[in-house]
């Protein structure tokens, strides 16, 4: 039976394309161990055999007495706590997603949610080395593309333009989305969320856009062009000061992003 586990974990260990070291890091084991598995001579320990699928994303009973569904059940849990209090408490959030990645090492979706709390410029080092590895291992095209994305950014804030620009190269330009897509083509409450969610982001990113090319006039000297970007994100901001809380989110739009933003534009226009 050794055998076979062992077998098995090397199959799944090659087929993320990681080595021996990697899958001890992430276990908390030496790779010597994760060694004389894969070669027979010894069993992972019980307590090991639910990280060990978690990491694998597997859920082969007979090798791995462990449930898939309920593993992911319980992933969505965690992360979905964890961000509840993202934005308000980022500490409470990133240990919450800890305690649940010892749990499940190297679970793809909680360390992606763990990206999020840790933006802050004295992080990028870790930022950059989580990013690095859910691109390479990760089987979800999202949670890459995710990552890809904040590489990119972490790249860019710490001025390493070329790195940055090489980032996203990597990325592919797709110009509608899921979200988009089902709010146009499914009915009643299948489309309800996607064209609530889709709305909000729509907006942020129209925002955005002013908001650069505002930056990129003024770096020109061109600060007419500049303001007018400015008023303009403002109206866009103005529109949606009163949209309805469909419930979907805590905050609408308004509150949890375009309030704060606004006042940056009014200090910019004061210039």
């Amino acid at each position: 039976m050794s055998v076979k586990i062992g077998e098995k974990i090397k199959s799944l260990r090659k087929s993320k394309n990681i080595s021996q070291e990697v899958l001890a890091q992430y276990l908390g084991v030496t790779f010597q161990a994760v060694s004389k598995w894969e070669n027979g001579s010894t069993m992972p320990d019980v307590e090991a055999i639910p990280a060990i699928a978690s990491f694998f994303g597997v859920s082969t009973d007979e090798l791995f007495d462990f449930n898939l569904f309920e593993m992911e059940n319980k992933v969505t849990e965690i992360w979905q706590a964890a961000a509840k209090c993202q934005d308000s408490d980022p500490g409470k959030a990133e240990k919450m997603l800890r305690d649940g990645l010892k749990k499940f090492p190297g679970n793809d979706i909680l360390l992606n949610n763990l990206l999020y709390t840790m933006r802050a410029p004295e992080r990028s080092d870790e930022v950059i080395n989580i990013c690095k590895s859910l691109i390479e291992s990760t089987k979800e095209d999202d949670v890459k593309y995710d990552a890809l994305r904040i590489l990119a950014e972490t790249y860019a804030e710490k001025g390493e333009y070329a790195l940055a620009k090489d980032t996203l190269e990597k990325i592919p330009e797709i110009y509608f989305t899921k979200l988009q897509l089902e709010a146009k083509l499914l009915k009643g409450e299948d489309m309800f969320a996607p064209a609530q969610n889709q709305k909000d982001i729509s907006a942020e990113m129209l925002v955005d856009m002013f908001l650069v090319l505002a930056d990129y006039y003024e770096e020109k000297g061109e600060h007419e062009a500049a303001a007018n970007q400015l008023e303009t994100a403002k109206k866009v901001i103005g529109a949606l000061k009163d949209d309805y809380n469909d419930g979907i989110w805590s905050e609408t739009f308004y509150q949890y992003y375009g309030e704060s933003v606004l006042k940056k534009i009014e200090e910019k226009l004061k210039k």
